[in-house]
């Protein structure tokens, strides 16, 4: 039977939603491996929006997650609100600051942040059912959020302040390069630093989230 794999969106563009490039890869790699994506994200407003080419807020300007999710998704894509977690058999978080304003409020708050509900609650219904969860980038802070209180092992690759953040929410932190993941075979989670490394070429960035998400995949068989 096809496994069908969450891909959680956090709206849509780097610095304000989801890494596109991220995104497109964990597609890629769902479909490469015989899988089938199955996109969702929370129906709420985005922090703030940001104008890409400036690099800055945009003033007077608001947009929804669910409805900037749904340009990756080709329309396809379902509120976080109504899935369940027998609705799949993996979860993945691709990264963008979007995982970090809107999924949660790590980028403010740091280890203090809090997780949209319906989203926190997905991870730890997941994770209570022995599902795979992957999570790229920036999103392994929500994942330590979540479940730092079972010592996850996650990587954000070598930053070591944003590595410092997880620990200080019971996470183990590993060092990993771009193209690699790491895997916690205890906790069914798999991480991969994706463009945490500012510098990686896209064929890196994708080479690591193919590992991660192959290796969530193999967890789900």
């Amino acid at each position: 039977m096809t496994k069908k794999i969450g891909v959680m969106l956090s709206g849509c563009g780097v610095y304000d939603g989801s890494e596109i490039q991220e995104a497109v890869f964990v597609l890629l790699a769902i479909d490469r491996a015989g899988a089938k994506a199955v996109f969702l994200a929370p129906d709420v407003e985005q922090m703030h929006v940001i104008d890409h080419k400036a690099g800055h807020p945009a003033t007077g300007q608001t947009r929804n997650v669910l409805v900037e999710s749904a340009r990756i998704a080709r329309g396809d894509i379902a509120d976080a609100a109504t899935v369940k977690t027998g609705d799949l058999d993996a979860l993945v978080f691709p990264g963008g600051f979007g995982a970090a304003k809107n999924l949660c409020t790590f980028a403010v708050d740091g280890p203090k942040c809090d997780v949209h509900p319906e989203v926190a609650r997905l991870v730890r219904e997941m994770h209570a059912a022995k599902k795979p969860l992957g999570f790229a980038c920036i999103a392994p802070a929500l994942g330590a959020k979540v479940l730092g209180a079972f010592g996850v092992r996650l990587t954000i690759g070598n930053d070591a302040g944003t590595a410092g953040a997880l620990e200080a929410l019971g996470a183990r932190h590993v060092e990993a390069p771009v193209t690699e993941c790491v895997v916690d075979e205890v906790q069914r989670v798999v991480s991969a630093p994706a463009y945490m490394y500012g510098n990686a070429r896209p064929g890196q960035v994708c080479e690591g989230i193919d590992k991660m998400v192959r290796k969530v995949i193999e967890l789900a068989s």
